[in-house]
């Protein structure tokens, strides 16, 4: 097993489509079949730049646009070292949110497209498998704690689906749909075999490079 690689696997998707927990049980099914995993979520709150952009979700300040998109982007470069550390020496990273949804939310907002959105996390560590978990915002609006953060409307999260539809295009990262509007345990299986199927291909190749 010596000098394989980790996997990093990205979970993405609107607000309420049910991330944070199918994250958790992938990474304990992962550690189940003898796979060395950890979890890992964006925005990594507990960091300098973490707090500032915990307060702005919670709506305790206010931050320029361009601003706490550029943050979100520090958020995740500061974590690279140790992204890549722990890759090359065969974890495999599950991770709750990405690049994908910092260009989807900000590219949501007026006056913004996204192109200029995806600049600053163009070479992150490139994910080799992104699990969208696709769930309307009618349904997303019914789960709890929705409109706790400053997102969490059902109009922008309509504007959000349609840009990661755009991003879900690019045929350079390697997207797979899965509909969680599904019970908990059939959505946990599909992730899990994908997850599967990505760590094996992962293994003998090397880290890419996001958009470039």
């Amino acid at each position: 097993m010596a000098g394989l690689r980790g996997a990093l696997i990205v979970l993405e998707g609107a607000d309420r489509a049910g991330k944070s927990t199918q994250a958790r049980r992938l990474v304990e099914a992962l550690k189940e079949r003898g796979y060395r995993t950890e979890g890992l979520r964006f925005p990594e709150r507990t960091t300098e730049i973490g707090q500032l952009i915990g307060s702005y979700l919670e709506k305790k300040s206010n931050l320029e646009d361009h601003t706490i998109h550029l943050l979100f982007s520090a958020n995740r470069w500061e974590q690279v070292p140790m992204i890549k550390e722990k890759l090359r020496s065969g974890i495999t990273l599950v991770v709750d949110r990405y690049a994908f949804s910092g260009v989807a939310f900000t590219s949501s907002k007026e006056n913004f497209d996204l192109h200029w959105c995806k600049q600053p996390d163009v070479g992150l560590p490139k994910p080799d498998l992104v699990l969208f978990l696709k769930v309307s915002p009618e349904v997303a609006a019914t789960r709890g704690g929705f409109g706790n953060e400053i997102y969490e409307t059902n109009s922008f999260q309509e504007k959000v689906a349609k840009r990661y539809a755009q991003l879900m295009d690019d045929k350079t990262v390697n997207w797979k749909l899965v509909d969680a509007s599904q019970d908990i345990e059939n959505v946990h299986r599909q992730l899990k075999e994908l997850s599967e199927k990505a760590i094996d291909d992962a293994k003998d190749q090397p880290i890419g490079k996001l958009w470039e």
